[in-house]
């Protein structure tokens, strides 16, 4: 996890001005980096950009198809990284890249901050690190000020501290690797913003915990949803089970062992068998692997939580939440009305 107090020393701090490339937006860029003297504002700057990384567990790296070494952004934030000299030229180089790379017609222009934090900690590690931030979206303010004994109110355009659009934290290690990195996209659910990670920054996850149990939540969720019912006569009460068992899996295991989960969630031999096989097509089919074997990231578990939806949905009149005994829960045909039914035995209601 990344947390504000453990940036210190924001040495450096550059803000250029990138516009929309294919709207004819200027590239204005400063000469010299911005002076940072008062304390206050330098608080206010790192709660604007590191805040919004408190939350995030998961890490990327810089890579390229054809070799690391033609990565743009990975070359610049190098050469900081071996002389602060050339801080402000890189940092020019880094608003270049992105004005390059700011065609689509719904990408906004903004501020664009490069950061250079000396200290600061990651999974326990003191390393340098630089900071890629940008500002699209501006708020109006209401300023309250007291004129002549009597209130007077007036607006001004700025930047909101909460709302950090775009973000990138480059820490110095791994190097050799692409450096791990943590990525912000606050609007990367439009199709413009693929921009930021792919074109701009070209990253791509770490084969790291949290990476893994992603992928091993995602797989297990498929098999059990999609691969169990066309080998076995399975009903929805027993799919929700299988994932509440799995669910309880990664939420009390520290290690993801295949055989162990295989065992304890699917239980019959032939289940195991085709769980295992499974694994291997998946692995094929996204081109994605993980071990047998791997140490378990609550945080990836945490964010995963919705893919096991233990709810079962009858037509559109009810919405059964199934947490616990499947023994309590039976389902039955009804001749007269021609419909299927479950009944639910419990002992108390609240």
């Amino acid at each position: 996890m990344i947390h504000v107090s453990d940036f210190k020393d924001l040495e450096h701090l550059a803000i250029h001005k990138v516009g929309n490339a294919s709207q004819e937006e200027p590239l204005i860029c400063s000469q010299a980096p911005l002076e940072l003297q008062d304390e206050a504002i330098s608080q206010l700057l790192l709660t604007y950009f590191i805040q919004p990384f408190t939350n995030s567990a998961e890490y990327f790296r810089f890579y390229h198809e054809a070799d690391l070494q033609l990565n743009e952004i990975f070359q610049y934030c190098r050469r900081i990284f071996e002389n602060r000299d050339n801080f402000h030229e890189q940092s020019v180089n880094i608003a270049k890249h992105l004005y390059k790379h700011s065609t689509h017609p719904k990408i906004k222009g903004g501020e664009l901050y490069i950061a250079y934090f000396s200290k600061c900690q990651v999974d326990g590690e003191e390393v340098e690190a630089i900071g890629i931030f940008k500002s699209e979206n501006r708020d109006t303010y209401l300023k309250v000020f007291l004129a002549n004994d009597n209130y007077e109110v007036n607006y001004e355009d700025g930047i909101n501290i909460n709302k950090l659009d775009k973000g990138c934290l480059v820490f110095n290690t791994e190097e050799e690797n692409g450096y791990k990195v943590s990525v912000i996209d606050s609007i990367s659910k439009q199709n413009e913003a693929v921009y930021w990670k792919d074109a701009f920054l070209q990253v791509q996850r770490r084969e790291d915990s949290y990476h893994q149990t992603e992928l091993a939540v995602n797989m297990c969720k498929k098999f059990i949803h999609d691969k169990l019912p066309v080998e076995y006569e399975m009903s929805r009460v027993d799919q929700v089970d299988l994932l509440n068992k799995s669910a309880t899996y990664f939420k009390e295991k520290e290690q993801f062992q295949l055989d162990d989960f295989a065992q304890e969630v699917l239980g019959h031999p032939d289940a195991i068998a085709s769980f295992k096989e499974y694994k291997e097509q998946f692995q094929q089919e996204f081109q994605q692997e993980f071990p047998d074997e791997f140490d378990i990231s609550s945080p990836a578990v945490k964010k995963q939580q919705k893919v096991f939806k233990s709810i079962l949905k009858l037509d559109r009149n009810f919405s059964v939440y199934i947490h616990g005994n499947r023994e309590m829960i039976e389902r039955g045909f009804d001749e007269t009305t021609n419909m299927y039914y479950y009944k639910l035995l419990f002992e108390n209601e609240s």
